[in-house]
């Protein structure tokens, strides 16, 4: 407990806008802890209502909060092409066990402009034949973008799926010249 009696545990959150529309950051004492896509009131309704759940907090609204600072400048320099690289502290709670090593292994060793196979990313954890537990682990990303699962593809080639909808991928590859602009 701080001075005033509250729990020295935070959840702030807020909405920025971006490139690809509305994203919803929210932080905790020890980092970002959640990035959610297409952040309209019902969505982030629904985001802020689960946060509260896991983490038995009640999600705060701060724009200008210091814990979201950082992760907001550094979206908008992504956006802008002058960011290749996240230096945020990550609150890593929403995510465990097999899912948090091979997003670990993804944030660390995938870097801006390139991509790897769903297999592949599977071997480096040690765990070659699990591709599909991978595309889940991309699925459960409570990180998105800051933890890039846009840049997890098929061994053919193909983009692969996206929870924030393939339009988005396509457009957060071609941001990192991995696609051509797409044509919408």
């Amino acid at each position: 407990m701080n001075s005033d009696g509250q729990d020295e545990q935070r959840l702030v959150w807020t909405v920025v806008a971006t490139d690809i529309g509305p994203l919803l950051l929210a932080a905790t004492r020890d980092g970002l802890v959640n990035v959610v896509f297409h952040a309209s009131e019902a969505v982030r309704d629904q985001a802020l209502a689960r946060l509260a759940s896991r983490l038995g907090i009640e999600p705060l609204e701060a724009r200008d909060s210091p814990l979201l600072a950082e992760a907001i400048r550094q979206l908008a320099a992504y956006f802008a092409g002058e960011l290749r690289d996240f230096a945020l502290p990550l609150d890593w709670s929403l995510i465990a066990g097999f899912n948090r090593q091979v997003l670990r292994e993804l944030a660390s060793a995938v870097p801006y402009g390139s991509v790897v196979g769903y297999g592949d990313l599977a071997a480096r954890v040690g765990q070659p034949g699990a591709a599909q537990a991978v595309g889940v682990a991309m699925g459960s990303n409570p990180l998105p973008l800051v933890v890039p699962c846009h840049r997890v593809i098929e061994s053919d080639g193909g983009i692969g799926g996206f929870g924030g909808g393939l339009e988005t991928k396509r457009k957060l590859l071609a941001l990192e010249g991995v696609l051509p602009e797409p044509l919408f």
